[in-house]
C-alpha cells in the first residue's frame, strides 16, 4: 500500500504551478521547471523500471478507490489554478516576463493534471468519471478529444486515417496543425455517423459537438463576463498551450509506427508494437502511466495503475519531456528517431501478429 503513494509526487507539479503564481518574477514558470527541467534531468540518472504487477494483483489494485481520488483530486485542483491565474492577471502588475510564465505555467497544469487525467478518466464507463473528463477537457477548449480520441484514434491509430499519428519526417509543427483541425473535424464526422444510425439529425442537440461547442462558448463567456478581454485572451492561451502539449506526447508516442494490412486490405490489430513507450519510473508517476502506452492502446479499458510494460514494445531514447524538448528541434529529433524507426520495422515486420506477452 505504501509504494502506492508514489503517484502523490503527481502532486508536485500543480504544486509548483501553485507557488508559481504567488510568487510571480521568475518563479512565475513553476510546473515548467519541473516538467522540463528537473524531470529530465533526473530521469537522465534514475534507472528505469519494467516491473509490471503480478497478474494475482491485478484485480485488487484496479478495484482500489485510493487510485480513482488521486485522478478526481485534479479537478478543483486545476480549476483553483485557472481561477488563480485569471485573478493575478486582472488584479496584479505583472511584467511581461510573468505573464508569459504563468500562462505558460497554467497552460501546462490543463496539459497534464487537465487533459492527461482527462484521457484516463474519459475511458471509464461510470457517468460521473465521464463529466469529469468532460469538465477537465474543458478548461482546454478540447471537449471533442472525448469523442475523436475514444472513437477515433484507438481504431485508426497507427494508420494514415488517424491524425493524431505523426508521420516519419513529419515535423511536430506540421503535426500541431494536422492534429489539432483533422481531430476536431473527425469529431464532427463521428457524431453525425452515430446519430444517422440511430435516425436522428446531425445538427441538433443530441450531438454531442454541438453541445461540447455551446458549453465552450459560454465558459468563455463567463470568464469575459468576470474578468475582461484581459481574462479571456489568457484563458485561451493557456487552454492553447495546454492542447499543444497533449498534441507534443501524440507526437512522440506514435511517431512513424504503422499497422500492416493483411491481404484483404485490412489493417492488422493494434498491439503493443504500436506505441512508442518510456519506463522512466519518473515519467510514470507524473504521467499516471501514459508512458506506458503500448498497453493502454492494447486494452484501453485497463487502468492506469495496473498497465504494463512489454519487452517488445518500442522504447524511446529518453523520458517523455526530454523527448517533447528534443521534437521541438526537427532535425535533431529525425537524426535520432528515424534510425530508430527503420531498425524496429525491420524487426517486426514479419512477425506482429504473435507479439503480446507483457513482460514477467
Amino acid at each position: 500500500m505504501y509504494r502506492d503513494l508514489k503517484y502523490l509526487l503527481a502532486y508536485l507539479l500543480p504544486l509548483a504551478g501553485y507557488l508559481g503564481l504567488y510568487f510571480g518574477g521568475v518563479w512565475s514558470y513553476g510546473s515548467i521547471y519541473v516538467a522540463f527541467l528537473i524531470l529530465p534531468l533526473l530521469e537522465l540518472v534514475l534507472p528505469a523500471s519494467q516491473e509490471n504487477h503480478a497478474p494475482e494483483e491485478e484485480e485488487a489494485r484496479g478495484g482500489t478507490p485510493l487510485f480513482d481520488w488521486l485522478l478526481y483530486l485534479n479537478l478543483p485542483i486545476l480549476t483553483g489554478a485557472l481561477i488563480f491565474l485569471l485573478i493575478n492577471v486582472t488584479s496584479r502588475e505583472l511584467t511581461a516576463n510573468e505573464l508569459t510564465g504563468m500562462i505558460l505555467n497554467v497552460g501546462l497544469m490543463i496539459g497534464t493534471v487537465g487533459i492527461n487525467v482527462a484521457h484516463e478518466l474519459g475511458h471509464r464507463t461510470k457517468k460521473h468519471e465521464q463529466w469529469m473528463a468532460q469538465a477537465l477537457l474543458l478548461t482546454g477548449l478540447y471537449m471533442h478529444f472525448f469523442i475523436e480520441h475514444n472513437r477515433g484514434h484507438h481504431r485508426h491509430v497507427a494508420t494514415p486515417l488517424d491524425p493524431a499519428t505523426s508521420k516519419k519526417n513529419q515535423s511536430i509543427y506540421a503535426f500541431w496543425l494536422r492534429s489539432t483541425t483533422m481531430s476536431w473535424w473527425h469529431a464532427w464526422q463521428l457524431e453525425a455517423q452515430r446519430l444517422a444510425k440511430l435516425g436522428q439529425p446531425a445538427v441538433s442537440w443530441q450531438n454531442q459537438m454541438v453541445r461540447f461547442q455551446i458549453i465552450q462558448l459560454a465558459y468563455l463567456l463567463a470568464i469575459f463576463l468576470i474578468f475582461g478581454f484581459t481574462g479571456l485572451w489568457v484563458a485561451i492561451a493557456a487552454a492553447v498551450f495546454g492542447f499543444l502539449m497533449l498534441e507534443s506526447v501524440n507526437y512522440i508516442e506514435h511517431y512513424g509506427l504503422l499497422r500492416r494490412k493483411n491481404a484483404q486490405g485490412r489493417y492488422e490489430p493494434v498491439l503493443p508494437i504500436h506505441s512508442w513507450n518510456s519506463n522512466h519510473e519518473l515519467g510514470r508517476i507524473f504521467l499516471y502511466e501514459l508512458t506506458r502506452h503500448s498497453d493502454h492502446h492494447f486494452r484501453a479499458s485497463r487502468k492506469y495503475q495496473i498497465l504494463r510494460a512489454f519487452r517488445e514494445s518500442p522504447q524511446l531514447p529518453a523520458g517523455y519531456p526530454a523527448c517533447m524538448i528534443l521534437a521541438l528541434f526537427p532535425p535533431l529529433w529525425f537524426s535520432i528517431m528515424n534510425p530508430r524507426v527503420d531498425r524496429f520495422a525491420r524487426q517486426t515486420g514479419s512477425q506482429s501478429a504473435n507479439l503480446s506477452q507483457p513482460i514477467a
